[in-house]
């Protein structure tokens, strides 16, 4: 398997990466062999954290949450942590449960659900009828490394009126967690964190809007 590192520039060749910068050397499609041809396990994570949101009552409202877009990069099982602004790579030893963009569609929906203020919340192929969908995009969902590490997680929405294709509304929604302490699981916290906030506001913003 490859060594996986991208970038937004091919002008300069990547350097090597020190051994003190281990934890973020390998892309977890570069696992080391083990023992008799066994593959070292990867720790595999969650979004244990669902947003818990407030906003008004729309019970006569149905919403359809479609699973949000993303690039190449964050469209995968694999947690990207930045090390500058033009180059990144991923958490050594560690992935996510199932692609992020199915996760992070799961936990919106829960999220909608656990505030009992809407008449239904769907995903495609469930045959609610709609009144809107929640059609979102994430930009950043990472460990930024490149300063004081924290956790950055950006996601993009729109309200588009399911019956007209009009867009109601449409915002962005970020935070930013510093990391407390080291090791994977302190860097997945952040993030957990991170996403609760956001999460939180889109909801909210929501309700409020439709």
């Amino acid at each position: 398997m490859q060594f996986s590192n991208k970038r937004e520039t091919d002008v300069h060749k990547v350097p090597a990466i020190s051994i003190s910068k281990a934890l973020f050397a390998l892309p977890l499609t570069a696992l080391l062999l083990v023992g008799c041809g066994t593959k070292a396990t990867s720790d595999t994570f969650d979004l244990s954290v669902t947003p818990s949101a407030q906003g008004p009552s729309a019970k006569n409202r149905q919403i359809l949450v479609p699973e949000p877009s993303a690039l190449k990069s964050l469209d995968s099982e694999q947690v990207l942590v930045r090390v500058s602004p033009s180059e990144f790579q991923y958490l050594a030893d560690s992935r996510w449960g199932d692609r992020l963009p199915r996760m992070v569609q799961a936990k919106l929906v829960q999220a909608f659900e656990n505030t009992g203020k809407l008449g239904g919340v769907g995903k495609p192929g469930q045959g609610l009828a709609i009144d809107y969908q929640v059609v979102t995009e994430i930009r950043s969902f990472e460990i930024d490394t490149s300063g004081p590490r924290v956790a950055r997680v950006e996601i993009s929405a729109k309200i588009l009126n399911d019956r007209n294709g009009s867009v109601r509304a449409q915002s962005v929604f970020s935070a930013s967690v510093p990391v407390s302490g080291e090791g994977n699981t302190k860097f997945i916290a952040a993030i957990n964190r991170a996403f609760a906030k956001v999460g939180a506001e889109i909801v909210d913003w929501t309700l409020r809007s439709i």
